[in-house]
This record gives C-alpha cells, structure tokens and sequence, in this order.
C-alpha cells in the first residue's frame, strides 16, 4: 500500500485511525490487508442492488468481504460468492456484470461526484459543507447540525 499512497505516508496511522473508528462503531475491521483492490465492478453490482430490497445487505456484504476477509471484490466469482451469500438472484448478477449493464449508471455518479467536486470517499456533505474521510460520529453529527439539521429526541 505505500507505493499507492506514497513513502511519506503513514499506512500504520491511518489503519490505526480507521480501525478505531470502525471499533467505535461496532464495525468489523481487519485493518490487516496488504493489497488494495480495483472495486469497479463491485460499485456495479451495487448499483444493481440499489433496486433490490436487499441492498443494506449487498453493501454490507461488500464491506465484509474487502474490508474484513480480504477478498478481491474485483473478481467476478467473489462477487457472485457476495450475491449468493445475500440470496439475490445469482444469474440476474451474472448477467448485469457480465454485460456490464451498470457501467453507465456509475459512470454517471463518478461524473457527478467529481462536478460537485468529491476528491475522495468517504466524502460527507451536506448544505454546501463536507469532511472528508472516515469520520467518528460526533463528527459527522457536527457536520449536521452545522447546516442546520433538527436534533432528534
């Protein structure tokens, strides 16, 4: 990962940091992965699963299999492994992979992102205001309340 980010980067502090956040969180974290994966074809099948009742699941899945076990969400038979995992139906995923029927649609939203001027992800925004990356909580509620969001009771 140093070759991604550069020698000057300090790839233990900011796993550190991320794994904490994810523990604050009650998120599952290895933080141990030594290979970062090209997610393309996972952000189709995402996009896919937005019109799926299950879809909180798909992306959690997702999250699972990169972030916690490791595994190369750009590799069709581990996305198919996701799909199956969530119970969606296996030869509708194929197909929209295969056919890469989603391409447009992320596309799009990378087109987008970059318009409103997104430079990475996580990106929180919200009235014209944002952070940037893995944020904790009272961050993020900060960030609301800022623009002016009404405090739930």
């Amino acid at each position: 990962m140093q070759a991604m980010f550069g020698p000057r980067a300090d790839i233990a502090g900011m796993v550190g940091r991320l794994k904490l956040l994810m523990d604050q969180e009650g998120l599952p974290f290895d933080g141990g992965r030594h290979m970062t994966f090209n997610s393309r074809l996972a952000q189709e099948l995402a996009k896919w699963g937005e019109s799926k009742a299950e879809s909180d699941e798909l992306n959690m899945a997702l999250y699972q299999a990169y972030f916690v076990d490791g595994l190369n969400i750009g590799d069709l038979d581990v996305l198919m492994g996701v799909v199956e995992k969530v119970g969606l139906p296996l030869e509708e995923a194929r197909e929209v992979l295969e056919g890469r029927l989603m391409r447009t649609a992320v596309d799009e939203d990378w087109r987008y992102a970059r318009d409103v001027g997104v430079t990475s992800v996580p990106t929180f925004a919200v009235a014209m205001t944002g952070v940037i990356g893995a944020q904790p909580y009272e961050q993020l509620a900060r960030l609301l309340e800022y623009a002016g969001a009404a405090k739930r009771t």
